[in-house]
Order: structure tokens, then C-alpha cells, then sequence
């Protein structure tokens, strides 16, 4: 199997043909190998799914080893969402290709990401006219609520998840994101973190992982 991204793959454990498959998308500055530590630990319980971490499309302009979705310095909002639009073509080719290669439909493929991944998959699996089967989100926000209300064209199940210490993606975008989500008529699960900085606590992933469960198995 081959993608146009860069991309560290956790099979499943079962010999059997995946059934489903959960895209995990990196946050700034980091790689697909980071948030591959959660597939490693969530694979243990979700024998038919395949984990998908891709290196973001960009080198990170902060970080010599690490990746971006999109250029966070020194932008203007609308330079940010420009630039978003580009990974988002790019993390749509991604799942069609996790689709195609694994003969998967779109109701088995659940988009998550962690911060800058978490981002981008909001947007990217709001706007998809092929709808995905849900969206897992830490510690992120919605790039631009005003672009994505006008462009929204799927409803997939969506779980965010937010520290409530978070200093580098404050808890205000997470209620920001919460309250978007209610204006355009979503039904969400949203949890906050007590005394929880920038990072996925065990509870985080324990959540994660039945979330996962729920909406494919």
C-alpha cells in the first residue's frame, strides 16, 4: 500500500483483513511516529482496525525533525485558513487512498487528530461530500467558524476533548468550538480535562478508544 503522504501504519492484530480504519493526524511540530503511541495502545482493544499516522504535508518552520499541516508564524487568520485548505485537499486525497487501498467505505473511517491534527480534521471531515463515520479532536479549535459554517456539507459523529490549563490552544477555542457546533444543530460529545495542560491524559484515550468502539464496532 502506498500514500501520497509519509504515513507510520499500525496493523491490526487480528490476520484478518481490516474492517475499518481510524486516520490519526499529528499535531505541530510533530510526526505521524508521536501520535502513533495512542494507535499502538488503542490497538490492543480494536482487533479489525488499521491505524493511518501521516507526516503532515509541510516540514515545520519551528522544528528541524517535525511536521505541519500549515504555516502557524507570523499569519494572518486568513493567510492560516488559505494555507489550511491546502492540507485539507491533501488529507482528502489521504483518505480516498486509505479507502481505495483497503477497499473501506466511508462509514467504516474515523478522522482524529491532536491539536493542529485536531484542526484540521474538523474541517476536513465537515466539508467532505463522501461523509466519514466521525471526527475525534484533541485539544484544538475551528480555524475559521465563518469559513466552515458556509461550507459545510456532512455530519459526522464528533467527540472533542480540551485541558482545561491548555496554554498553547486555550479551553476559550474549545468552548468556541462547542458552541458552533450547536449553532449549526450538531449533537456532540465534548469533554474538559481538570487541571490538564497541552496533551492526551489517559483519560483522553480511554474515552478515544469507546468512542471508537461505538461508532465502528
Amino acid at each position: 500500500m502506498t500514500y501520497t503522504l509519509n504515513t507510520t501504519i499500525i496493523n491490526p492484530k487480528s490476520s484478518q483483513k481490516p474492517k475499518n480504519a481510524v486516520i490519526l493526524c499529528h499535531g505541530y511540530g510533530g510526526d505521524g511516529k508521536d501520535i502513533s503511541i495512542l494507535a499502538n495502545y488503542w490497538k490492543n482493544y480494536l482487533p479489525e482496525t488499521i491505524f493511518i499516522c501521516p507526516d503532515a504535508p509541510e516540514k515545520c518552520v519551528v522544528s528541524a525533525t517535525g511536521f505541519q499541516w500549515f504555516d502557524l508564524m507570523d499569519q494572518t487568520k486568513d493567510e492560516i485558513l488559505t494555507k489550511s485548505l491546502v492540507a485539507e485537499i491533501k488529507l482528502n486525497k489521504l483518505i480516498d487512498e486509505v479507502k481505495d487501498n483497503l477497499n473501506l467505505k466511508s462509514k467504516n473511517i474515523i478522522l482524529g487528530g491532536f491539536s493542529q491534527g485536531c484542526m484540521i480534521s474538523i474541517q476536513t471531515g465537515l466539508k467532505r461530500t463522501d461523509k466519514i463515520k466521525a471526527i475525534i479532536g484533541y485539544s484544538g479549535k475551528i480555524i475559521s467558524t465563518d469559513h466552515l459554517s458556509k461550507n459545510i456539507n456532512s455530519r459526522p459523529e464528533v467527540i472533542l476533548m480540551h485541558g482545561d490549563k491548555d496554554e498553547v490552544v486555550p479551553i476559550e477555542s474549545f468552548l468556541e468550538a462547542k458552541e458552533f457546533f450547536f449553532k449549526n444543530n450538531y449533537s456532540i460529545e465534548a469533554k474538559i480535562f481538570k487541571n490538564c495542560e497541552h496533551r492526551i491524559p489517559q483519560e483522553g484515550s480511554s474515552l478515544g478508544l469507546e468512542f471508537i468502539k461505538k461508532n465502528l464496532y
